[in-house]
């Protein structure tokens, strides 16, 4: 009985010892896990290690084959995290164009964009008669004795002088073209004091090598700012004329450079009623001032730095016809109309080291019938006609001589602060066998002597931060004082009854400039 239960207990262990082996317990199957990571990982291992250089094919020819080249490890390069400042120092690097301040080129094109401009303020005081204009030239300043003289001083704020333009620059197959477009806001006042947007600039110049080549609406050639001056109006013998005309420049080394081009006219003739200008009606109907064709001008530059040196000129035609005038019928009259002027800008640094940046600037000029394009000087003066008092017949065209000259001082007293000094003198003498009623418009406008003197002090506090368009930072601030005087042809006599032949004005001005 023994035996057969000791039988049963054998033969019991040994039916369920196959089905403990097909279930083990979690322990061994950690443990197998375990194995299969690591002979994947020693696969791994395998796959990334080089493998070693083939042996040598056994030869079949004489000659022995080369060895092949031995297989290069793939490797994963994890490039670093690029941080803001990364990502947009990029996007500068890619945005950056051939313009300087604030521009940028424009994404799959090769044209480079630049916004500019900026935001003035000016506030003035007259302490002579009153004279309600920001721009206010000595040709026109009132009289002593006259109506607005018996007003004395008076202050005005305006910011019409702001500007706003743009500029561009693209490289072409026939050179480097660059255009801009500027306005201003010193166009036609509207009830209630609103300001409107004039057009100042509108050009295009393609350059190729030594040449280029404008054409649009752009600053004269006739045009010098020699003198830095804040107050808004056209001081006496400068010229800020802009019209539209097509140029072509030459430039011969790095320092000559040759300009012609020819310009839109704009005749200007006073008569007894004052100046007529050709595009202006008269009375109704069309103008007796007649342009027949364009202006002729040319211009001959030196520069070394601030050292230079210029020569310009102009040639216009004059011509009235009161035919289809409220004058006519009646007779013409033409004439020739020139001028020359030269300047020099002279860093005495150069030749004196303890004037360090100043500059000593010297300007004189002649001409006959030159008129609008010293618009401080002769506006409306090219020449002297008595067609009105004649009734359109037998009426004479006498072109205006004129001459003057500028000196002026820059003195710069440190890196932000500078201040300009300047006298300025010019004088018309009218031809004879024209004479105008004392009294009338056309006596009080004939000004036989002007004289200007300015002095400013300007403070340019980011002075050392410059651009193209921002030769001092992007913001002054100063005062300026401005003296005038003109004294009419033939004194208080042309001024009529109890007048007095000449006019003074002292105007103080304070501003602020920020540029963009």
């Amino acid at each position: 009985m023994r035996i057969w239960k000791a039988a049963g207990a054998l033969a019991l262990a040994f039916g369920a010892a196959p089905v403990a082996a097909q279930q083990p317990d979690v322990t061994e199957l950690i443990r197998r896990i375990e194995a299969l990571q690591q002979r994947v990982n020693q696969l791994e291992r395998e796959r990334r290690a080089p493998r070693p250089a083939a042996r040598a094919a056994v030869p079949v020819q004489p000659a022995t084959p080369a060895a092949p080249a031995p297989s290069v490890a793939a490797v994963v390069v994890v490039p670093p995290p690029r941080t803001p400042e990364v990502v947009r120092a990029e996007v500068d690097q890619a945005l950056r164009g051939s313009l300087d301040g604030l521009a940028m080129r424009v994404p799959n094109t090769d044209t480079s964009v630049r916004l500019y401009g900026f935001i003035r303020l000016t506030g003035y005081t007259d302490f002579n008669a009153r004279n309600p204009t920001d721009a206010a030239s000595v040709q026109g300043i009132p009289l002593t004795g006259s109506a607005a003289a018996s007003q004395t001083g008076g202050f005005d704020m305006t910011a019409r002088g702001s500007r706003i333009g743009f500029d561009t620059r693209t490289e072409t197959g026939w050179g480097r073209l660059d255009t801009t477009v500027e306005a201003d806001f010193r166009g036609e006042i509207s009830q209630g004091g609103d300001l409107a947007l004039r057009l100042r600039l509108a050009f295009a110049e393609l350059t190729r090598g030594d040449w280029s080549f404008l054409a649009g609406q752009a600053n004269s050639l006739w045009n010098e700012g020699l003198i830095e001056a804040y107050h808004d109006a056209t001081n006496l013998n400068q010229s800020f004329i802009r019209q539209a005309q097509l140029r072509a420049t030459r430039r011969f080394g790095p320092n000559w450079t040759v300009q012609a081009s020819i310009e839109a006219p704009y005749g200007d003739v006073t008569t007894q009623n004052g100046p007529i200008f050709s595009p202006i009606r008269l009375d109704g109907g069309a103008s007796p001032v007649f342009d027949q064709a364009p202006d002729l001008l040319a211009r001959l530059t030196w520069r070394d730095g601030p050292e230079e040196y210029v020569l310009r000129g102009l040639v216009r035609r004059l011509a009235l016809d009161a035919d289809g005038t409220v004058l006519g019928p009646g007779g013409s009259e033409s004439s020739l109309g020139w001028g020359i002027a030269a300047h020099a800008r002279l860093p005495l640094g150069r030749w004196m080291a303890p004037f360090g940046r100043d500059e000593l600037l010297l300007m004189g000029h002649y001409g006959e019938g030159v008129g609008r394009y010293f618009a401080g000087n002769t506006f409306g003066q090219a020449a002297l006609s008595d067609i009105t008092s004649t009734g359109g017949t037998g009426f004479s065209l006498e072109p205006v001589p004129s001459y003057g000259g500028t000196i002026g001082y820059r003195r710069f007293w440190s890196d932000t602060l500078r201040s300009t000094v300047a006298y300025a003198y010019a004088r018309q003498d009218f031809p004879d066998g024209i004479d105008f009623a004392p009294g009338s418009r056309g006596a009080l406008s004939l000004n036989r002597e002007m004289q200007q003197v300015i002095a400013n002090l300007v403070w340019s506090p980011f002075a050392a931060n410059t651009t193209t368009r921002q030769p001092f930072g992007w913001l002054d601030l100063g005062i300026e004082y401005v003296f005038s005087r003109r004294d009419l042809e033939g004194g208080a006599q042309a001024a009529g009854s109890g007048g007095v032949g000449h006019g003074i004005a002292n105007r103080l001005v304070a501003f602020g400039v920020a540029r963009f």
